[in-house]
C-alpha cells in the first residue's frame, strides 16, 4: 500500500530560509510553496510556487491553498519599503546595533504587517483544519540578552525566559509567539491549533569569514548561533511530525532555538532534544575549525 505523503504549505517559499529547507522537505512531503513573487533572490523560478499575498485581510483569496494541509511552515516576511533608510537589526556578528528610537516608522509598519500576516496564517490554518503550524521566528525575539552574555553578565538564554527584544524586528517575532500561544489554547467553539516557534540562529556559512580577524567576541557569536542546513531541516521535520508537543500544562505549544550542536552555544536546545528528539548532526567548531584556528592565532598574537 502506497504511503500517503503529508501535505505541507511553505510560505515565503522564494526567500532565503525556505531556499535552504525546500529540497529536504520535498523529499518527504507534498509541498504547497507560496510567495508574492515567483522567483528566488537570484532570479531562479521556484518549482511549483503559487503566488499569494498572505497580508491580504480577505483570507478567501488564499484559503484554498491551506485546505487539506497537515502543516504550515511559515517563513514569509514583509521587508520595509526602503530598508537602507532604517537602522539594521541587531548585528549578526555580536552586539546590538539598533535602537527602537532609531529604526524609523517604515520598519515598524513592515513588522506590524508581519504580525498581521502571522495572524492570517494562524487563523486560516485553524479554519481549514490544519493540524500544526511551524513558525520561523528568530533569536531576536530575545536579543536583549545577547550583549549581556557576550559581556559575561549572563550565561545562557532558555525559551522559558521572558522575551526581551531590542528592536521592532524582534518585537514582531516575540508577538508571533504570543499569538501562537493564544491559538494553541483554543477556546469556545475554536479548536486548539498546535504550533512550534523556531527561534532560528545563524543559518549562514559566512559568519566566521566575516568576523574581524582575532575578534573573539564576534567569533564566539558566530560559533554559538550556527545552524547547518541539514540540522535546520531535521528541526523542522521533527517539529512537524512529533505526535505530542504539549507543554507541562497540556497546551500544544513549544518554542525551540534553531542552532546546531555547538559547544559554544549560549541558547539552550535542551527542550528541543527532550520534546521532539532533536539530535543535531553538526557543530560549528568542527565545521569552521580552520577559520577558528586563524582567529585564535591572531588573538594570541595581539596579546
Amino acid at each position: 500500500m502506497r504511503e500517503v505523503r503529508r501535505r505541507v504549505v511553505v510560505t515565503g517559499a522564494a526567500g532565503y530560509v525556505a531556499g535552504l529547507i525546500l529540497p529536504g522537505l520535498r523529499e518527504r512531503y507534498e509541498l504547497v510553496p507560496l510567495d508574492v513573487r515567483a522567483e528566488d533572490r537570484a532570479g531562479n523560478p521556484v518549482d511549483g510556487l503559487v503566488t499569494a499575498d498572505l497580508t491580504e485581510q480577505n483570507r478567501d483569496a488564499y484559503r484554498a491553498h491551506f485546505a487539506g494541509a497537515d502543516a504550515v511552515v511559515h517563513c514569509a516576511f514583509v521587508r520595509p519599503p526602503d530598508p537602507g533608510e532604517d537602522v539594521p537589526a541587531p548585528s549578526s556578528l555580536g552586539g546590538i546595533t539598533a535602537s527602537v528610537a532609531g529604526q524609523g516608522e517604515a520598519r515598524f509598519r513592515a513588522e506590524f504587517a508581519n504580525v498581521e500576516m502571522a495572524y492570517n496564517v494562524f487563523q486560516t490554518a485553524r479554519e481549514e483544519g490544519v493540524r500544526r503550524v511551524v513558525m520561523i521566528s528568530s533569536n531576536h525575539a530575545a536579543d536583549y540578552y545577547e550583549p549581556l552574555i557576550l559581556d559575561g553578565k549572563c550565561d545562557v538564554v532558555t525559551p522559558a525566559m521572558q522575551e526581551r527584544a531590542v528592536g521592532y524586528y524582534g518585537w514582531a517575532k516575540a508577538t508571533y509567539e504570543h499569538l501562537g500561544f493564544i491559538f494553541a489554547q483554543g477556546g469556545p467553539g475554536e479548536p486548539a491549533l498546535q504550533n512550534v516557534q523556531i527561534r532560528i540562529g545563524g543559518p549562514r556559512e559566512t559568519d566566521m569569514e566575516r568576523a574581524e580577524l582575532g575578534n573573539m567576541r564576534q567569533v564566539r557569536r558566530g560559533l554559538a548561533v550556527y545552524i547547518s542546513r541539514r540540522d535546520l531541516v531535521q528541526l523542522i521535520v521533527k517539529s512537524i511530525e512529533t505526535p505530542d508537543i504539549r507543554d507541562r500544562h497540556g497546551v500544544p505549544f513549544q518554542v525551540f532555538y534553531g542552532i546546531s550542536g555547538n559547544s559554544h552555544a549560549f541558547w539552550s536546545i535542551a527542550n528541543a532534544r527532550r520534546v521532539i528528539g532533536y539530535a543535531p548532526q553538526d557543530s560549528s567548531e568542527v565545521r569552521f575549525h580552520e577559520q577558528l584556528a586563524r582567529h585564535l592565532a591572531a588573538a594570541a598574537g595581539d596579546q
